[in-house]
């Protein structure tokens, strides 16, 4: 803490001084980047439209038949919609790296908590009540399972999970971990993050060539470079000069692309649809790295409207929500109202918006403040 500034006698009306007033200058709060709110809601429309209607498995069910002949043309376009989950990723490197700069790691672990954990609740035991009812076709998971999936830990301890998106969460916590461990906990500096890049995209290769499971599960070499490029999309973004950081975005790119067609181009998953296009794959891992980067160099100022900031706000409870309670809507709409499938689609991203705004609105303005004012306090 610094000390008070000293006091200085004020001089009589009307007299003069031999030196100047000083000059109070007050820090502008940087603006909003709105355009990034928007984008997250594309990614989490990308991750609906596969969920809804580019891959097989309980969504069928919710169908009655296969996306395939829901879909006949658009099955194939909304069979790319999973890379919006690497789009996330890319965003969570950029915010991460800004929300994490200057802060200490009780605060960050604060700020992290509490934006992740009122609608992630919320949505678990939602999802849990929902498929407890009897007309509900689908089966919930246990009560012990539900009880462990309010930690995120559900996947490492072999539980069954409540939210299938929840996979995502398990990546980013992990991304917490290592960032909160190597940058914030020093204090974060541009050499600090830079190393922090460079060293885990080379400690990623090398847990890819070795296929340690160990290894693979604390340095996610499919998913680090979406997260490492992020945070290099940041530094360009303090410093559009800066080449190390320019190098680290063009990197992080490169083995992005790579890992992603690998994953995607003939995925083995029998639910999912396979032989995606790899030019495709690379082009929409391409439009989300640029897209990140021409927010943060500030091209796309303009699009400042506050209903983006709206709409950054639904994406998260809608992203937990869309995929279970889909199917529940998809099957009513569908199969007992009769409804095609294109209203059917349309209705049921409608009612998780409607759901992710109701969330945020009883669930995150009421708690998020206060788990951060609760764990970012310092107790005496």
């Amino acid at each position: 803490m610094t000390a008070p500034a000293p006091t200085l006698p004020r001089a009589a009306p009307g007299a003069r001084t031999g030196t100047p007033a000083p000059t109070v200058v007050r820090a502008r709060a940087k603006p909003r980047l709105r355009a990034l709110d928007g984008l997250r809601l594309i990614a989490a429309l990308m991750v609906a439209a596969y969920h809804y209607g580019g891959r097989d498995g309980e969504i069928s069910e919710a169908w009655g038949s296969s996306p395939r002949l829901q879909f006949p043309t658009a099955h194939a376009w909304f069979a790319y919609g999973c890379l919006g989950v690497q789009i996330f990723f890319v965003i969570s490197g950029f915010v991460i790296g800004m929300s994490g700069w200057g802060r200490p790691l009780r605060s960050f672990f604060a700020s992290r908590a509490a934006r992740l954990l009122p609608s992630y609740w919320a949505a678990v035991l939602l999802v849990t009540a929902v498929f407890a009812l009897p007309v509900v076709a689908y089966e919930a998971v246990s009560p012990s399972d539900v009880l462990v999936n309010l930690t995120m830990l559900q996947q490492p301890l072999g539980a069954d999970r409540v939210l299938g998106v929840c996979w995502t969460l398990w990546a980013e916590l992990r991304f917490y971990a290592l960032f909160a461990l190597c940058v914030v906990l020093p204090g974060a500096t541009r050499a600090r993050v830079i190393l922090f890049c460079a060293v885990w995209t080379l400690a990623a290769a090398v847990s890819e060539a070795a296929n340690e499971p160990l290894l693979d599960l604390v340095l996610m070499p499919q998913f680090a470079p979406y997260f490492i490029g992020g945070i290099g999309i940041y530094l360009v973004h303090r410093d559009r000069r800066d080449l190390t950081a320019w190098g680290i975005v063009g990197v992080s790119w490169l083995t992005g692309q790579h890992y992603a067609v690998a994953q995607l181009w003939h995925e083995p998953d029998p639910a999912s649809f396979s032989h995606r296009s790899s030019l495709v794959i690379i082009a929409i891992v391409t439009a989300g790295f640029a897209a990140v980067l021409l927010i943060a160099l500030g091209h796309l100022d303009r699009l400042n409207w506050h209903r983006l900031t709206v709409a950054g706000a639904l994406t998260y409870p809608f992203y937990l929500v869309h995929e279970h309670l889909g199917w529940v809507v998809v099957r009513a709409l569908h199969q007992v109202f009769g409804l095609p499938a294109s209203p059917t689609f349309a209705l049921t991203i409608a009612a998780m918006l409607a759901l992710a705004w109701l969330l945020n609105r009883c669930v995150e303005e009421r708690l998020t403040p206060a788990i951060r004012k609760g764990l970012g306090t310092p107790r005496a």
